[in-house]
């Protein structure tokens, strides 16, 4: 895909949304951020913010999702393996002050906003769904293996909130280890 000011533009809202949220987040940064000029907003997002916010987090979804269909899958233990080891330095951003693009638009945008919820919404499923097909393709029953994923991802939100509210990464550590138990003695 081409580096083109829309592009930019989207990219700078994704990583302003990881470190600033939906409140905190300013055309102005975007500008800046992606050098865009100030009318470039209207013209390649007429609806405003809430268009802007949405695309990013979209954009953010599918991205995400791309990397874990890339997920080795010989076993069980290894899809997990390799979703913590990927998720890891992502969570590692949010022990320094980032986080997730797509739940910023979950907890920061407007509770009367269900455009943004639905976007967050259909991320989410989308990042289940394909973690529970690696899972499958690895051996699991879909049942469990959708338990499973559903699990992964709410250890993965969880640990952005926890990692970035201590500091530190201990917390996705400590889920990761008992992740890898819970693996371990259940499915393997």
């Amino acid at each position: 895909m081409p580096n083109d000011t829309r592009t930019r533009m989207i990219e700078a809202t994704v990583e302003a949304l990881r470190h600033r949220g939906v409140a905190g987040m300013s055309f102005t940064d975007v500008l800046r951020s992606s050098g865009a000029a100030r009318g470039a907003i209207y013209h390649h997002f007429p609806g405003g913010k809430a268009q802007l916010v949405a695309e990013a987090a979209t954009r953010n979804g599918h991205d995400v999702r791309a990397h874990f269909a890339e997920l080795q899958a010989d076993s069980p233990q290894s899809v997990v393996d390799a979703f913590l080891a990927a998720v890891r330095p992502v969570v590692q951003a949010s022990a320094a002050g980032g986080g997730c693009a797509v739940a910023a638009i979950a907890v920061g945008a407007d509770p009367d906003d269900d455009g943004l919820r639905e976007v967050a919404a259909t991320a989410f499923a989308s990042w289940v769904s394909q973690l529970a097909e690696r899972l499958t393709t690895a051996g699991l029953a879909p049942g469990d293996a959708t338990d499973l994923a559903a699990t992964l991802i709410t250890l993965l939100e969880g640990a952005h909130v926890l990692c970035r509210a201590a500091g530190t990464i201990e917390p996705f550590d400590q889920a990761a280890r008992a992740a890898a138990a819970l693996i371990h003695n259940r499915y393997e």
